[in-house]
C-alpha cells in the first residue's frame, strides 16, 4: 500500500522559514514526478512546485518563486519543500503528491498519490 506522509508544518511569523518533508513508502518513486500543492480555507487546491524524477525539471508557482525550493532524495524516497520569507498568504494545508511516469503536470487531478497534508500557518 502506498503512503505519503508529510511533516514539518507549523506556526511561523512572517519572514520566517519552514522545511516540509514527505516520506513515501509502498513503491519506488525515484522515476515519478513529485509535487507540493496547498489548499487554503475556502479555496481550491493549488499547485506550488514539482520536480521530475531526474531532478532536471523544477517548476514553481509564480508567487513562491525565489522563496521556495523543492528537492528530493531518491535514496530515501523523500521530497522536501524549503520555504523561506514566508508570508501570511502562504497559510494553507500543504500536500505532497506523486505522479507515476515522466510526464510533468501542475494539475492536481493528474497526480496519483497524496499525503494527508500538513498545516502551515504564517502570522503577520
Amino acid at each position: 500500500q502506498v503512503h505519503l506522509v508529510e511533516s514539518g508544518g507549523g506556526l511561523v511569523q512572517a519572514g520566517g522559514s519552514l522545511r516540509l518533508s514527505c516520506a513515501a513508502s509502498g513503491r519506488t518513486f525515484s522515476r515519478d514526478v513529485m509535487a507540493w500543492f496547498r489548499q487554503a480555507p475556502g479555496k481550491e487546491r493549488e499547485f506550488v512546485a514539482y520536480m521530475s524524477g531526474s531532478g532536471v525539471s523544477r517548476i514553481y508557482e509564480d508567487s513562491v518563486k525565489g522563496r521556495f525550493t523543492i528537492s528530493r532524495d531518491n535514496a530515501k524516497n523523500s521530497v522536501y519543500l524549503q520555504m523561506n520569507n514566508l508570508k501570511p498568504e502562504d497559510t494553507a494545508v500543504y500536500y505532497c503528491a506523486a505522479r507515476g511516469g515522466v510526464w510533468t503536470s501542475t494539475l492536481a487531478t493528474n497526480y496519483d498519490y497524496w499525503g494527508q497534508g500538513t498545516q502551515v500557518t504564517v502570522s503577520s
